[in-house]
C-alpha cells in the first residue's frame, strides 16, 4: 500500500509540474493567496470584499438558470416569470434567490463604500482601487435597472417609462435619444428585448471586466486597513512586512465564516420574507403590465431612492436630472476631494466624524423619501438633505487639508 500510495503522489507531483509547465498555476496560487501579505489587524468591515463576489456568482448562477425560461415578450414576459415560479422544479426558489441576491448586493455594495469612507481606502495610492469601485457600482445601477424591467410588472412598466422618459429633458437631442433607448416610439417588444440583451449578456461582461480590474488594482497596492497604515512601509530582513499574514489561509478561513453568518441572513429573508415588505418585491410588479392604467404611487427599487429623491427635490426636469448625475458622478472624485494628511477615521477630528455622521443621515434619509408619496413637506426636506449630501463634498475639499488630526502610529494597532 505505501508503495502504492507514494507512486501515486509522484505521478500526482509530475502532472501539476506538466501543468505549471505550461500554466503557471502554483504561481498564481502563491501571488494571489498564499503570497499575499494583508494587514494583521482587519475587522468585520472587511467581510464585504469577499460576500461581494460570492453574491456576484449567486445572481450569475441564478440569472442563467431564470434566463433559460423566460420569453422577452411583451405578451409572454409575465407569463414566462408565473410559469417560473410555478412550474418550474424550483423555479420559485431561484427567481427568489435573484431578487433577493440583487438587494444583498446593493446592501453589501453600500456598506463596502461606507467602509472606504470610513477607513480612508480611497486615498492614495488606491485612487484607481475607488474608481474601478465606482464603475462596478455604475454597472451595477444599470444592470439592476434592466434587469427591473424584464417581469414586465405595473411598476417594472412605469418605472421604465419614467427613467427613459428623463433622457428626454436633454436639449435637442432628448426626444430621438429616448426613442432609441426604446428602439420604438413607445415601451414595447423592441425594448424588451435590447433590455434582456443588455441585462444578461453586454452588462455582465463589462461587470466581470471591472471586478477584475479591480482585484488587480488592490493586489498591486495592497490592502488598506483600520489605521489606514501602509504596512509595506516596516519589513524584516526577508521583505516581508511586520504588520502582515498571509491572506491564505488567515483570512480564507475568517472570509469562510463570514460567509455562514452572510448564508444564514440571505436564507432567513429569502425563505421567510421574500419580498421584504414591498421593499424587494414590489407588490405592483406582482400585477401584469397595463399601459392605460397608471400606479398611484411610481417609485423606484430602494437602492435608487436616494438619488431619485434628488431628482423630485429639484422642480425643474433637465436641472432635476442634472443633480441627480452629479450625485453619482462626484463620487468618482473623493479621493482627490479629501486631502487629509491621514486615512482612518481612527485619527481624524471631530469635524470629519459630524460630516460622515450628515452625510450617511442624509443619504438613509434621501432613500426613505425617495419611496415617499412626495407630499410639499416631504419636497423641502428632500431639497435639505440635497444640500446636505453635496455640502459633505464640499466641506471635505476645503476642510480636510485644514482639519485638525492625531498623529499615526508607526506599527498598525489591533
Amino acid at each position: 500500500m505505501a508503495k502504492i500510495a507514494g507512486s501515486l503522489s509522484r505521478r500526482a507531483d509530475a502532472l501539476l509540474n506538466w501543468f505549471d509547465d505550461r500554466l503557471p498555476v502554483t504561481a498564481f496560487w502563491n501571488n494571489v493567496m498564499t503570497g499575499y501579505m494583508a494587514p494583521k489587524n482587519f475587522n468585520f468591515w472587511y467581510y464585504l470584499g469577499s460576500l461581494a463576489l460570492l453574491v456576484l456568482v449567486i445572481q450569475i448562477v441564478t440569472g442563467i438558470l431564470l434566463a433559460m425560461h423566460y420569453k422577452p415578450s411583451a405578451l409572454e414576459a409575465f407569463a414566462s416569470v408565473e410559469y417560473i415560479m410555478r412550474d418550474v422544479e424550483w423555479g420559485w426558489l431561484i427567481r427568489y434567490m435573484h431578487t433577493t441576491g440583487a438587494s444583498f448586493f446593493f446592501i453589501v455594495i453600500y456598506l463596502h463604500m461606507f467602509r472606504s469612507l470610513l477607513y480612508g481606502s480611497h486615498k492614495a495610492p488606491r485612487e484607481l482601487l475607488w474608481v474601478f469601485g465606482m464603475f462596478i457600482y455604475v454597472a451595477l445601477m444599470a444592470e439592476a435597472f434592466l434587469g427591473y424591467i424584464l417581469p414586465w410588472g405595473q411598476m417594472s412598466y412605469w418605472g421604465a417609462q419614467v427613467i427613459i422618459n428623463l433622457f428626454g429633458a436633454i436639449p435637442k437631442i432628448g426626444e430621438p435619444l429616448t426613442q432609441w433607448i426604446r428602439g420604438d416610439y413607445f415601451i414595447s417588444d423592441a425594448t424588451l428585448n435590447r433590455f434582456f440583451a443588455l441585462h444578461v449578456i453586454a452588462v455582465p461582461l463589462a461587470l466581470l471586466g471591472l471586478v477584475l480590474l479591480h482585484l488587480v488594482a488592490l493586489r498591486e497596492n495592497g490592502s488598506n486597513n483600520p489605521d489606514g497604515i501602509e504596512i509595506k512601509k516596516n519589513k524584516d530582513a526577508d521583505g516581508k512586512p511586520l504588520d502582515g499574514i498571509p491572506f491564505h489561509p488567515y483570512y480564507t478561513v475568517k472570509d469562510i465564516f463570514g460567509v455562514g453568518m452572510f448564508l444564514i441572513l440571505f436564507s432567513f429573508i429569502l425563505f421567510m420574507w421574500p419580498e421584504a415588505g414591498g421593499l424587494f418585491l414590489e407588490h405592483d410588479n406582482f400585477v401584469p403590465a397595463d399601459p392605460l392604467v397608471t400606479p398611484e404611487h411610481i417609485k423606484p427599487v430602494w437602492y435608487f431612492t436616494p438619488f431619485y429623491a434628488i431628482l423630485k427635490a429639484v422642480p425643474d426636469k433637465l436641472l432635476g436630472v442634472l443633480t441627480m448625475g452629479a450625485s453619482v458622478a462626484i463620487l468618482f472624485f473623493l479621493p482627490w476631494l479629501d486631502r487629509s494628511p491621514v486615512r482612518s477615521i481612527r485619527y481624524k477630528g471631530t469635524w470629519y466624524k459630524v460630516l460622515l455622521a450628515l452625510f450617511t443621515i442624509a443619504f438613509v434619509r434621501l432613500g426613505m423619501l425617495g419611496m415617499a408619496e412626495g407630499t410639499p413637506a416631504q419636497t423641502w426636506e428632500m431639497r435639505l438633505w440635497t444640500l446636505v449630501y453635496f455640502m459633505f463634498f464640499v466641506l471635505l475639499f476645503f476642510m480636510s487639508p485644514r482639519g485638525k488630526s492625531k498623529p499615526e502610529p508607526d506599527r498598525v494597532t489591533h
